[in-house]
């Protein structure tokens, strides 16, 4: 899974610095191009939304993820392991997931939240259409069943660490969207920890606008990008 995501973010990069190179007429290796004419101003919107729409498409493959980190995931899985926590191995950890996501799958079906699989960790997809108000960070009375369910099926698979990841769309200043963003994963976390789940299982994080799975250039992208994110990762020995 390390693998994948490190591969994921440095395609992402190279498709950044292409499409930077692309339409600022630089050339290769900062040469212009011979008899190079500029391009018209519908030409180079053109280009720009291109270039935006594959970066947003690369990144779509690594947003169901961790945010925190390699290392700040290790370290959890070490203290949990510390505390008494048994921890996975070999082919073990596979079919752990396999079962909880299967459970997970019963228990969330209809709901409108979304399990996605990559490699041995889970991701749950929450859109804030179905978790909170537009703008508002406190959880939707009509939203506690499903967590209700999910806390017990996270109970039931103790052995994975939880990161809880708020997002927004693009609307209003990055400092606002980093908030909410963080308040929407605190949200999810305190309720779930109130239904009996450890706390010392928890990262909670908040990465405001800053990774977008459709365009915000539409509401319907918007809406998409308005979410909060719980990511399983497996305990290793």
């Amino acid at each position: 899974m390390k693998n994948f995501v490190k591969a994921a973010c440095v395609a992402v990069v190279t498709t950044a610095l292409l499409a930077g190179c692309a339409t600022s007429g630089g050339g290769y290796y900062g040469q212009p191009y011979p008899q190079q004419q500029p391009p018209q101003q519908g030409q180079q919107q053109g280009m720009s939304k291109t270039s935006k729409g594959a970066i947003i498409g690369a990144l779509a493959g690594v947003a169901a993820g961790l945010l925190s980190g390699d290392d700040a995931t290790e370290r959890r899985q070490r203290a949990l392991v510390g505390a008494g926590v048994g921890g996975l191995a070999g082919a073990a950890i596979g079919n752990y997931q396999d079962r909880q996501e299967a459970a997970l799958r019963q228990q969330t079906a209809g709901t409108g939240v979304d399990v996605v699989r990559q490699g041995n960790n889970i991701t749950l997809n929450m859109p804030s259409g179905i978790t909170f108000d537009f703008d508002k960070s406190n959880l939707k009375p009509e939203f506690y069943p499903v967590l209700d369910n999910v806390a017990r099926t996270l109970q039931e698979y103790n052995q994975t660490v939880i990161e809880v990841a708020g997002h927004t769309d693009s609307v209003g200043s990055d400092a606002y969207n980093q908030k909410l963003s963080e308040q929407r994963a605190n949200a999810v976390s305190s309720y779930l920890q109130g239904r009996g789940l450890n706390r010392e299982r928890f990262i909670v994080v908040g990465a405001g606008e800053s990774r977008p799975i459709a365009s915000n250039d539409t509401e319907a992208g918007r809406a998409q990008n308005r979410r909060v994110e719980i990511t399983l990762v497996p305990i290793e020995s």
